[in-house]
């Protein structure tokens, strides 16, 4: 039965603080949302899950944006602080986007804190990994333009889905990041290469993707699952990157089935 949110700040190794939002009160769902995005990201989708905890990374949201180098790993690390802080040993992960490749070396590095992991829309980086084109990365860099931000959304949702649903949209980067963490976060998921670590994840894995994704193509799927023991896939037809928005209720329901 889902409750009023629990909110409230873990404290990483650095000293950066780091706001969460815990929703519900059965083994919770860590939802990891995209780059240079906060808990919003899942404002429609949390609430298809009984108990679920987000969180806003450094740079984002109500945490701090200390001016230091961000990686996937450190991010990784976050959310661990966050689960200590919480108290809970074990969680299932649900990572979509940057949040995917974070979720990659949460389930890597700490496999007896992952249950099941979820892998959405997301990539293994590195040289193995099938990038975004050079003009994507751009649009990505430049999300405060009025163009550019045009683009971001004709990447995340059919024009079909988005005539019918206008919008706000909150998966389009999180509001008031100062320059350093919009550039730390670009350079956190660019920089990103889990491919040696990803045979040492244990957790039952799904890999789910919209075969008309352009800002992390869809021939990743394959590659993740290839590289992770018993890993399985689901590919949704005609989505792009933000399937779990337009392919609401299905690809929640395909969730909560694998996480029983």
């Amino acid at each position: 039965m889902t409750t009023f949110p629990r909110t409230g700040h873990a404290v990483a190794a650095d000293g950066t603080r780091l706001a969460y939002q815990w929703h519900g009160t059965d083994r919770p769902l860590v939802l990891l949302a995209g780059q240079a995005n906060d808990h919003t990201w899942w404002n429609r989708t949390r609430g298809d899950f009984p108990s679920t905890i987000t969180m806003d990374y450094r740079g984002t949201g109500d945490s701090d944006a200390p001016d230091v180098a961000y990686s996937t790993t450190g991010f990784a690390a976050d959310v661990i602080a966050v689960l200590d802080d919480l108290g809970v040993d074990e969680a299932d992960v649900y990572g979509t986007s940057m949040g995917g490749r974070v979720a990659q070396w949460v389930a890597a590095r700490y496999p007896e804190r992952v249950r099941r992991l979820v892998l959405g829309c997301t990539s293994p980086g590195g040289t193995h990994g099938i990038e975004r084109t050079n003009e994507v990365r751009l649009a990505l860099a430049q999300r405060h333009s009025s163009e550019a931000r045009e683009a971001l959304e004709d990447m995340m949702y059919t024009p079909a889905w988005r005539a019918a649903n206008p919008g706000p949209y909150t998966v389009l980067g999180a509001h008031g990041m100062p320059p350093h963490a919009v550039r730390g976060h670009l350079v956190a998921s660019n920089g990103h290469d889990a491919w040696d670590a990803l045979p040492r994840i244990t957790a039952p894995t799904l890999v789910l993707h919209g075969d008309d994704d352009v800002l992390a193509p869809p021939g990743n799927a394959p590659l993740l699952a290839g590289r992770i023991p018993g890993a399985r896939v689901r590919v949704f037809n005609g989505a792009r990157h933000a399937y779990f928005d337009e392919c609401r209720p299905e690809s929640s329901a395909v969730v909560m089935e694998f996480l029983g």
